[in-house]
């Protein structure tokens, strides 16, 4: 992969450095994989053929390839939030859900994550792909969508089919 000039990359014993202007990443090699820097490249190879290093040569490279991109332009995932009276309000570094319990939701974010919210729309960023993604799913676990009404934390560009209710199944709910 041709790395860019703002990305630091540093390839030492087992370990891959990567820093950029949002923060810093570290990777561990294993085993069968080798990481040489070149000139503005970052080479991935295999020492060995075996199934398992050939599965991991792709995945190595493709984690790389997600630090060198998220050192550079943060990865971000949004959630929104759908019901009446839901709402997500940021205490310090803190996001706090209010979704229908008898209680409000703390969520402390991950190290390396923080958290913005505009209106219903909360925008998980973060260097580390990773993280960002767990982050996320998370924060949608407090309350997944609700099937009969959508209902929920979901993410922004989810499609949630509903379910059709009791009197759309027996044809009452038109009748009456």
């Amino acid at each position: 992969m041709i790395l860019p000039e703002t990305a630091k990359v540093t390839v030492e014993n087992r370990a891959v450095q990567i820093e950029g202007e949002k923060g810093k990443l570290t990777f561990h090699i294993p085993d069968g994989i080798e990481v040489v820097k070149k000139d503005n490249q970052l080479l991935v190879s295999r020492l060995r053929n075996d199934r398992k290093t050939r599965a991991l040569h792709g995945t190595i490279r493709q984690l790389l390839a997600n630090a060198v991109t998220g050192v550079q332009k943060e990865w971000e995932k949004k959630l929104q939030i759908v019901g009446t009276g839901y709402s997500a309000v940021l205490q310090g570094e803190k996001l706090v859900l209010s979704v229908g319990f008898s209680h409000e939701v703390t969520i402390t974010p991950l190290p390396g994550i923080h958290f913005e919210v505009e209106k219903d729309v909360i925008a998980v960023k973060g260097v580390d792909k990773s993280l960002v993604g767990r982050q996320a799913a998370e924060i949608r676990a407090v309350r997944p969508p609700d099937a009969y009404k959508g209902k929920g934390i979901r993410y922004l560009d989810e499609e949630i089919k509903l379910k059709p209710g009791k009197a759309a199944k027996t044809g009452e709910g038109a009748a009456k």
